[in-house]
């Protein structure tokens, strides 16, 4: 099975303090610590471990500048066979249809059985897979948290559904899933396996390789503002002892309307 796996490069938010720079264009991105994106991490993960169990190949797919090689490099250094960099000024401000469309055209070059991506990313709109499967007229599944290969033709999923509850489906290939996290644990990757990738040739491909017109990609969707929303009343802090703080409880809940 033949797997393509969308990946992108984000901030790292376990590392970075994220603020809004003072234009409200954007979030403050100098000094930032920047990572593959964490749902795109358990993907990677998720379709090494499909095509162990029944062979195939992994081929990662980044949308973004030269510096996104890093992410790629980082796959391959768990074992990703081939990458591929979508990069150059077309792409620059695209919106999630305009990054839907460069992955179609860059999946079109290859025979692809399976496409991963992450369930959401940084702008948390959870949108481009969902685009993605429409424009190539695939089935499409979000939020899977398993797959089993059933044979060449369909696979049955998991899906995570409110509630807590799982829901199990087959889904006919070539299909789109969206990945959530806990599909799996992601294998650690070591600075020796980064190093032994370093000097991968990783091939570039930018609009006119790929075959798209400036019209193609121009955004539909503009963003206004980015703020960040007012703080509103912080927490009572309740003291005394336990009994005390209970009766207390009790009687801020009544003075509410939430006990009788």
């Amino acid at each position: 099975m033949d797997i393509l796996v969308c990946v992108k490069r984000v901030p790292d938010t376990s590392t970075n303090e994220i603020e809004v720079n003072d234009a409200g264009t954007d979030i403050e991105r100098d000094d930032l610590v920047y990572s593959i994106n964490e749902w795109d991490n358990y993907a990677v993960e998720e379709a090494l471990q499909i095509v162990d169990r029944v062979g195939g190949s992994v081929t990662v797919a980044a949308v973004g500048d030269d510096e996104s090689d890093e992410v790629l490099r980082r796959a391959m250094a768990m074992g990703v066979e081939n990458a591929m960099l979508l990069s150059g000024d077309a792409f620059a401000g695209l919106d999630g249809r305009g990054v839907a469309t460069v992955l179609q055209a860059a999946a079109k070059t290859k025979g692809i059985d399976l496409i991963l991506t992450g369930a959401q990313a940084d702008d948390g709109c959870a949108q481009v897979g969902g685009m993605l499967a429409a424009m190539l007229d695939q089935p499409f599944a979000s939020l899977v948290n398993m797959i089993e290969v059933e044979s060449d033709k369909t696979l049955k999923i998991g899906r995570e559904v409110e509630g807590g509850e799982q829901e199990i489906s087959r889904i006919e290939l070539p299909c789109v899933l969206s990945i959530q996290t806990g599909i799996n644990e992601p294998r650690y990757v070591g600075v020796r396996g980064i190093r032994k990738v370093a000097s991968v040739e990783i091939p570039t491909m930018d609009a006119a390789a790929l075959g798209l017109t400036a019209e193609a990609l121009a955004p539909q969707v503009e963003r206004l503002d980015y703020f960040t929303p007012e703080v509103g009343a912080g927490a009572e802090m309740l003291e005394g002892s336990t009994e005390e703080m209970v009766a207390k409880l009790i009687e801020m809940l009544q003075a509410k309307g939430g006990m009788k």
